[in-house]
């Protein structure tokens, strides 16, 4: 927690992010360890991360070093997101893979979703999107880095299609939109589109660009009337990290026509 602070304050996330990696990917190790002994001990539901439920005699069961590292987790999830918020260490830091496979597998096991650090490892940096809307077949290659969440993504998109001239319909304000990238707060904003992937299914606000479905390399976005009005207080879904999404180019129609062809009708 004290290494996290000190990052928040200005101190070099990518020297201090691999202690802090290897420590937190011992924690979630020594987690499961936790949550498979109290399941198997016929305990019921998972005692709360500060202590509500254990037992003195828990530690002896079950061993000291997991019930610690189970107590410990919230901790370690936020000093290891104000690590994850330099793009430096998204990037370089190695065991990111170890770690998300570690949060996955404690996850199943306690019902835990670990939200905050779950999302903050599946951030994309420099990731190929494009965009396309369904009822012209006009096509987008955007770029996106350190977009948190889709209500994130789905802003900036909003404001690079709608806000550029290339679409019709409502561009969220310039507020909105500089909080979707460095500034600070949230504001509320009404959702443009309907998001969908190459499969059909939606593509929901509360997930992540990362869940979005790859077609010929890149993530392929389909853009639909919204079916509602949908508004949504708009911001970083990290407030310590910086978003973009970059509009690179309009794609020539026959580009646009080949991914449309893949894409399936809306599964709702």
């Amino acid at each position: 927690m004290v290494i996290g602070a000190c990052v928040e304050r200005g101190a070099d996330a990518t020297a201090c992010a691999p202690a802090v990696f290897a420590q937190v990917r011992e924690a979630f190790a020594a987690a499961a360890v936790f949550c498979e002994a109290w399941a198997a001990a016929g305990r019921g539901e998972l005692p709360g991360h500060e202590g509500e439920g254990l037992e003195e005699a828990d530690f002896e069961r079950i061993g000291f070093e997991p019930v610690m590292a189970w107590q410990s987790l919230p901790q370690f999830e936020m000093a290891c997101v104000a690590m994850l918020n330099s793009p430096a260490v998204r990037r370089s830091t190695p065991g990111k893979g170890e770690l998300r496979a570690s949060v996955a597998r404690v996850s199943e096991l306690s019902g835990d979703p670990f939200k905050c650090l779950a999302y903050a490892l599946a951030v994309l940096d420099d990731e190929p999107v494009v965009a396309i809307d369904r009822a012209t077949g006009t096509g987008f290659a955007l770029r996106a880095s350190g977009i948190g969440d889709n209500f994130q993504l789905h802003t900036l998109l909003a404001d690079a299609l709608v806000g550029g001239g290339h679409l019709p319909g409502r561009a969220p304000s310039a507020e909105a939109v500089a909080m979707c990238r460095d500034r600070p707060g949230q504001t509320s904003t009404t959702g443009s589109f309907n998001l969908l992937g190459a499969d059909g299914e939606w593509i929901w606000n509360e997930g992540c660009p990362a869940d979005i479905p790859v077609v010929d390399g890149v993530r392929l976005v389909v853009l639909d009337p919204p079916p509602y009005e949908r508004s949504w207080p708009a911001g970083r879904f990290f407030p310590g990290m910086t978003g973009d999404l970059v509009l690179e180019r309009v794609l020539a129609a026959e580009e646009s026509g080949a991914l449309l062809a893949q894409v399936a009708q809306p599964v709702r």
